[in-house]
């Protein structure tokens, strides 16, 4: 690399240490990285600035945070950090629901990307899904015959969506559907994305089964739009962080609940 290459390289290292610092720290403020990298709190902010419009961080006053609001949904580099060991429990349940020689819809939720290793002994299985990520984790398992989901790449989610995602989705029926959501309240399923609702509704509607898995850092919550009311599931599992009053609650409204277990 030349001397001038390394210089227009250097803010575009920097941006991804910033946004890697915020992502592991959950949000911080201006002042806090321009003392951790070394740069006015000006430079900071244009970072910020370019961060916020590639979706990776939302900027508030003074600083930027990488966790979710009801109308902004976390990078998926943020989401593959946060709540593992619920994810896993979930993931481990879910796994008893599938059998040898059926045909599974994933969705693009870091907390069904759990359930893809898992996958490899239930051989034969028929696996669709419109995340990278777990395309990626099954391309090659033997026993797996994976169906890549396509549409418009968004590098936010790491995921296809958008029109011909929902074509390739609405051409298949699969005998389960196992996904999650960023938010659910007493009755109702959100997410903060219209897109993402609409090829997760899809996907419900291609499935004859099917599984939500929340952590409970998702329950008590609402996001922008409505993604279905949770009876529309045939299953809703949950973690064992979740409160009885929370249990009792979702099972008052009509919600078909089970707990995972750790």
């Amino acid at each position: 690399m030349t001397a001038d290459e390394n210089e227009q390289s250097r803010p575009a290292r920097r941006r991804a240490g910033v946004a890697d610092y915020i992502l592991q720290h959950g949000s911080a403020p201006a002042s806090e990285l321009a003392e951790v990298f070394d740069v006015s709190v000006m430079t900071v902010h244009r970072d910020l600035d370019e961060l916020e419009r590639q979706g990776v961080v939302r900027k508030y006053r003074g600083g930027a945070s990488a966790q979710p609001t009801s109308v902004f949904e976390s990078n998926v580099g943020y989401r593959l950090r946060t709540a593992q060991a619920a994810k896993n429990t979930l993931a481990a349940y879910a796994r008893t629901l599938v059998e040898p020689g059926m045909s599974v819809m994933l969705d693009d939720s870091t907390t069904t990307l759990a359930l893809a290793p898992l996958l490899a002994d239930a051989a034969p299985l028929t696996v669709a899904t419109n995340f990278l990520h777990t395309i990626k984790l099954l391309t090659g398992v033997p026993g797996i015959r994976l169906l890549a989901l396509g549409g418009e790449y968004h590098p936010n989610h790491d995921s296809f969506l958008g029109v011909p995602c929902i074509d390739a989705v609405e051409a298949l029926h699969t005998d389960l559907l196992v996904a999650s959501t960023s938010a659910v309240s007493a009755t109702h399923a959100y997410h903060q994305e219209q897109e993402i609702v609409l090829v997760k509704r899809a996907m419900m509607r291609a499935a004859g089964r099917k599984v939500l898995l929340l952590d409970r850092g998702k329950i008590s919550r609402t996001a922008l739009h409505r993604l279905a009311p949770l009876t529309d599931f045939d299953l809703v599992v949950v973690d064992d962080r979740t409160s009885e009053s929370e249990l009792r609650t979702l099972r008052d409204n009509g919600a078909a609940v089970e707990v995972a277990h750790s």
